[in-house]
């Protein structure tokens, strides 16, 4: 943050060294209050501005909406949500020092309500990504103190896949002397992701939307490299028939990714990215003595492989089809499947072909067939045109299911009879508030005649 300051100075050249050039972050109620004031008198009295762009975020509010006010209670202090705090010191400190000292009762109730635990240590990391991810362009900012608890655990999945990492690759060959290296379908596709990310991060801050950066990188770290790309990775890892080249690639994939991921995340995750960094760093074949004086990523084009992140898609989509039949259904995670495939293209044939192991093992599949006469009774999924089927015979009790499917059209009868009551009833109708109508409705009773 750029700040003015109005020490008295003899000459020009000293005073310009307590009125830097650069960018100010402010909230907007004070845009006339200050920052006009600001540039009035840098250009009156400096013939220069202060600051050439201002940064203007919204103001914190609770996350009812509320100003955060002493008298209101509804304060939250950066430091108590980083180290935590127990239950009678927040009360202690929120019901101290009042001006008006009539409000402690309230203000105590309303704390053992809503912190009954106190408030448990989050991290600096946690609260500075939370922050990162709520700098949209509005004017407020309702901070719940469910997203810190989200970012939170989004630090311990980034903590628990450096420890994958480094399982997988310490005292092993990471390719760091550039010995020949076989990538597979996952390698190339993560890797162009990690380009597509850096362009969109690096577009994103020079443009100040800090909420698009942080969405960027939670999106690439959480769905992409840890959900999907380590799984991907254990099927070479695994493999005592991979090639000694296919294990080398995916090896150095994990750790320079995982490397340039660290430096990407750096400045909104200081902490955590400087601690991993050093651990993941010489895998990488990085030296530097800290990650701050590490170049920032820079996307390379080349390094972009559109057919590797077709392909990947599509294995993805295959994958998701199983696992979305298994929810529906009921079927154990562990229990194999035979599938069916139907008005498969040849590019479809060629995909599973070149990715069987990948998705028989993340699908757990018995095994996978092409249809070719009538299709049996089977739960269905679809990737593109191409239609996965699974035959429900001997994986489901169909008398069990049929149960469960009447007792949930049950459940739905009663809440429509229940809704259906209320609606018929006057005075709730009454009481209902009309902003609730739909357009061209003058009253609930044409509503329920309709």
């Amino acid at each position: 943050m750029a700040l003015l300051n109005l020490g008295l100075a003899s000459d020009d050249a000293a005073l310009k060294t307590w009125y830097p050039t650069s960018v100010l972050v402010t909230g907007f109620d004070i845009i006339f209050f200050w920052v006009a004031r600001m540039m009035m008198m840098g250009i009156k009295f400096m013939d220069d501005v202060p600051f050439k762009e201002v940064y203007i975020h919204g103001l914190v509010r609770d996350s009812h909406g509320q100003k955060m006010s002493k008298s209101k209670g509804n304060v939250l202090d950066p430091i108590d949500i980083i180290d935590g705090i127990d239950l009678e010191s927040l009360v202690a400190k929120r019901t101290s020092g009042m001006m008006q000292p009539q409000l402690a009762a309230k203000i105590e109730k309303a704390t053992r309500k809503e912190f009954p635990e106190g408030i448990a240590p989050h991290g600096t990391d946690a609260l500075r990504f939370t922050f990162a991810s709520l700098a949209t362009t509005g004017r407020d900012i309702n901070f719940d103190m469910n997203r810190i608890a989200g970012y939170r655990n989004f630090c311990n999945k980034l903590w628990n896949a450096a420890r994958y990492v480094l399982m997988n690759t310490e005292g092993q060959d990471t390719g760091i002397d550039n010995a020949e290296v076989e990538l597979s379908l996952a390698d190339r596709w993560i890797i162009s992701l990690l380009q597509q990310t850096e362009q969109d991060v690096t577009r994103a801050i020079e443009s100040y939307r800090f909420d698009l950066a942080a969405q960027a990188i939670y999106e690439f770290i959480w769905n992409n490299y840890c959900d999907w790309y380590l799984e991907l990775s254990k099927p070479v890892l695994n493999n005592d028939a991979a090639s000694d080249a296919a294990k080398r690639g995916t090896r150095r994939t994990l750790v320079r990714v995982l490397e340039a991921t660290l430096r990407l995340a750096h400045p909104f995750m200081p902490f955590i990215t400087e601690e991993i960094w050093h651990t993941i760093a010489p895998l990488a074949g990085k030296t530097g003595s800290t990650i701050m004086r590490e170049a920032y990523p820079v996307a390379d084009a080349n390094k972009i492989d559109s057919t590797a992140v077709a392909d990947m898609e599509w294995v993805m989509q295959f994958i998701n089809g199983i696992r979305s039949i298994r929810s529906q259904m009921n079927i154990a995670p562990k229990k194999q499947l035979p599938v069916l495939l139907k008005d498969a293209a040849e590019i479809d044939k060629q995909r599973l072909q070149d990715n069987h192991d990948f998705i028989s093992r993340l699908a757990n599949l018995e095994s996978v067939e092409f249809l070719t006469g009538e299709a049996p009774a089977a739960a269905t999924a679809l990737v593109g045109k191409m239609e996965i089927l699974i035959p429900l015979e001997g994986l489901i009790d169909k008398d069990a299911e049929i149960a469960r499917l009447d007792k949930e059209i049950s459940k739905l009868d009663k809440i429509i009879k229940q809704s259906a009551g209320k609606l018929s009833n006057e005075n709730y109708v009454a009481k209902r508030p009309q902003m609730l109508l739909p357009k061209n409705v003058k009253n609930w009773q044409s509503w329920n005649n309709r």
